[in-house]
């Protein structure tokens, strides 16, 4: 069986007693109320990232302590493995491991419950690494009694597998028993480079599921379908491939049709948004293969790093919004879309938010996809690369304004010695720089911001009582050069003329070649469109460079959450800590240090009367931070 062990059995209401040799009886837990719980990835389907908890606030939250720690026992053996979960509650608190096991926990003591292991080939490679952003739960209107309700997960070797809430066991009636394969009928697909990372979207009884691709290796790559299936058979309802490969798709003019029968990826990697009333879903897409030249797919290549509303039911398209045309930058939807609303006029106004790896926030109408602040679309560099026609404008929202600067240069090098700052400034020199969408080259283009963000699938949160959105930004100078192919069957973005190169510009002391900070959490104000305020994301540790400068605002990974007690929090930093910020001011409030790396997005929820927040603290293969195998849950003292 895939089931490893089951520590306890528990249904909701009876006593049972943990079977794991010396442990104590494991206390049933009662569901939790509504509105309490963190039921989905971003808080709710619409990943809006906000909880109605007010139990801790600003003038309490500095008193938070450790409630408990539990180690999974997973991953911390692997070379290369990110810790990304972010739990979900439904009466217990679920979680899932890089490795994909999901283990579920009392949430009042952090006990383990029961553990499910998939059993993941650790002799494969899997495109991403170990990665798993964690699980989603769905309850049966129409049943009670034995897999009513499931907790599903998208493994990294492409399977979507149908977990009992209660005890773990595999769903057999889904699918083959209890899965899903879903690495067919996606083209030319080469394993390695085709695996799920998000947990999957749920609207009302389908499960919506995308996919990651490495999608810089080769043009002819895996597609990026997005595919619904019946939460209770496992039946595929509906397919929707980014990339129309029919003169009947819409988005067919803006493609060769050569272009768009071999190229692949357009994926959705990030999670998927569901408005479940509307029956819609809220795809995220990426670049096409590969990411970094164009020249064998003119146009703007709809339907590629765009948000794309589908009809949850049946896969319909109903709208897009594309934030890069044509893109060549890696510049995805990198996160989940935030379905939220916003004040406008005295009314609140359905809303979808996307923010980019740009710095750019985009606030578009639920219902149509108009953007419901202004948009310009302004001219952009032209590329130098025989054979690539970028696309000549981008669109560029005039509110609210971007989160980075639109240009810097060697004038802006830093480091924290006068030679350091002379190393970074020659490297910064001589690059390709017309500011932002300035495209790839041969002489090396200084791409800023960086194709990690700005934005990553960190995302946002939105506190809607005070209609503030927070989100992380990332502000770090790049390098991306091609160079002429030298072997058909070698190197990346085979079937093109050129191979890439590119990285982040550090300087000789490991620090980036700019100015910090170099990590911000941001509020803006979504009434206005104005930005409220920005405050660094932690610190470099006192005398890790040099002990006479304080260095604040430093690399992260994962993103924030927003309470209904005006606290936001968040952790990521690469100084190990987690904090809580001021949702009006973004003042910081609390922080804590955790075991390992916590580059991972919180979460929240109530039990026994007392609010938790949970962070995943396991590290991160890109964090260079310490791995380990942590959550750890804060609470107010009882």
């Amino acid at each position: 069986m895939r089931l490893a062990w089951v520590a306890a059995i528990l249904v909701l209401g009876l006593s049972f007693v943990s079977c794991g040799g010396d442990s104590e009886p494991v206390t049933p837990v009662a569901p939790i109320a509504d509105g309490s719980g963190w039921s989905a990835y971003g808080g709710d389907a619409g990943g809006s990232g906000f909880s109605e908890l007010s139990q801790i606030t600003p003038e309490n939250v500095a008193a938070l302590e450790e409630a408990w720690t539990f180690q999974t026992g997973d991953g911390t053996n692997l070379g290369y493995f990110k810790f990304e979960t972010t739990p979900i509650v439904n009466g217990f608190l679920y979680l899932s491991t890089p490795l994909n096991a999901v283990i579920a926990l009392n949430p009042s003591t952090g006990e383990e419950v029961w553990r499910f292991d998939p059993e993941i080939d650790l002799n494969k490679q899997h495109a991403q690494g170990m990665v798993s952003r964690g699980v989603s739960f769905w309850e049966d209107s129409l049943a009670d009694g034995k897999c009513s309700r499931r907790i599903f997960i998208g493994t990294v070797d492409s399977r979507l597998i149908a977990l009992d809430a209660t005890d773990g066991v595999l769903c057999e009636e889904f699918g083959g028993g209890g899965e899903v394969r879903l690495d067919t009928g996606v083209g030319p697909l080469v394993e390695a480079n085709y695996t799920m990372t998000s947990p999957p979207s749920i609207a009302n009884d389908v499960v919506v599921i995308g996919s990651s691709i490495r999608d810089n290796v080769r043009v002819e790559e895996a597609y990026g379908t997005v595919r619904g299936y019946n939460a209770r058979t496992g039946e595929m309802v509906w397919a929707w491939d980014p990339i129309p490969r029919r003169p009947e798709d819409p988005g067919w003019d803006t493609w060769t049709p050569e272009a768009a029968s071999i190229h692949g990826a357009a994926n959705a990697w990030a999670p998927i948004s569901a408005d479940p009333v509307r029956d819609l879903v809220f795809v995220p897409t990426s670049s096409a293969a590969p990411d970094h030249y164009g020249g064998e797919r003119p146009g703007a290549n709809l339907f590629t790093s765009s948000v794309v509303a589908l009809r949850a039911s049946t896969g319909e398209f109903v709208w897009h919004f594309q934030i890069v045309h044509h893109d060549i930058f890696d510049y995805d939807v990198p996160a989940q879309p935030s379905l939220i609303a916003i004040p406008r006029d005295g009314q609140e106004v359905d809303a979808v938010a996307v923010v980019t790896k740009m710095g750019h926030i985009f606030v578009l109408d639920r219902e149509t996809g108009d953007p419901l602040f202004p948009v310009e679309e302004r001219p952009v560099p032209a590329s130098d690369v025989e054979g690539e026609e970028a696309w000549p404008t981008q669109p560029f929202p005039v509110l609210p304004p971007p989160l980075l600067e639109a240009k810097i240069g060697p004038e802006d090098a830093w480091g924290p010695t006068s030679g350091a700052a002379a190393t970074c400034r020659a490297k910064l020199t001589g690059l390709r720089n017309e500011g932002i969408f300035t495209p790839p080259s041969l002489k090396g283009t200084l791409v800023y911001p960086w194709w990690g963000g700005g934005t990553n699938w960190g995302g946002a949160a939105y506190d809607k009582d005070k209609s503030i959105l927070v989100t992380g930004v990332r502000r770090l100078p790049a390098v991306m050069r091609l160079e002429p192919r030298e072997s058909a069957a070698a190197g990346n973005m085979l079937g093109t003329p050129y191979e890439k190169d590119g990285s982040v510009i550090y300087g000789p002391s490991g620090l980036p070649c700019i100015a910090p900070p170099w990590g911000e959490l941001v509020g803006v104000d979504l009434a206005t469109g104005e930005i409220k305020w920005r405050t660094p994301i932690g610190e470099v540790p006192e005398g890790e460079v040099f002990p006479s400068q304080e260095i604040k605002g430093v690399e992260f990974w994962g993103g924030p959450i927003a309470t209904a007690g005006g606290v936001v929090f968040q952790a990521g930093s690469v100084d190990g800590n987690i904090r809580a910020y001021d949702t009006e001011s973004g003042e910081e409030l609390w922080k804590a240090p955790l075991p390992a790396g916590g580059q991972a997005t919180p979460m929240t929820y109530e039990a026994a009367g007392r609010q938790y927040v949970v962070i995943a603290a396991g590290g991160h293969g890109d964090g260079r931070t310490d791995p380990g195998d942590y959550f750890v849950a804060f609470a107010l003292p009882e």
